[in-house]
């Protein structure tokens, strides 16, 4: 079993022999808004999807790719959204799946909360209609059991 790091340096030396064996128009097949499909790539390569992430030669590489596809015009350029956002870090809200599963339940409870509401109004009207119609049998004598 090889260890992390020959497994990485294996995938590094895959991706560049991959990547001296395409011409421009392989890479224009497998470009996918405005960049390398990466799930293609790593099919190709012969490495998983997350390598070409957490590998930090290997993403250092597949950016170096990117840039000189840029520079031949076989990629469009990069547009000054995409370049702020790549040099910023991402920011991760770790509340975001609690906050939209809270959301949810809150709408939930709403929605719930009107329905009983209307029962409520419905139950009521209906006691006040029994509730005139034994005060009327009352005062004529007639009491229901």
């Amino acid at each position: 079993m090889a260890s992390g790091q020959q497994l990485a340096q294996k995938n590094v030396d895959a991706f560049q022999s991959w990547a001296a064996s395409m011409s421009d128009d392989d890479f224009r097949q497998i470009t996918f808004r405005g960049q390398l499909n990466r799930g293609e790539v790593a099919k190709l390569v012969g490495c998983a999807k997350s390598a070409l992430r957490q590998n930090p030669r290997l993403a250092s590489m597949m950016a170096e790719l990117e840039n000189s596809l840029r520079d031949r015009g076989v990629l469009p350029a990069l547009t000054e959204q995409a370049k702020d956002a790549a040099s910023k870090p991402q920011q991760h809200d770790q509340n975001a799946r609690k906050q939209a599963q809270d959301a949810n339940r809150v709408a939930k409870l709403e929605q719930e909360n009107m329905e009983l509401k209307a029962k409520n109004r419905a139950l009521e009207d209906q006691l006040k209609r029994f509730a005139e119609l034994s005060e009327a049998l009352g005062q004529y004598g007639v009491l229901p059991r």
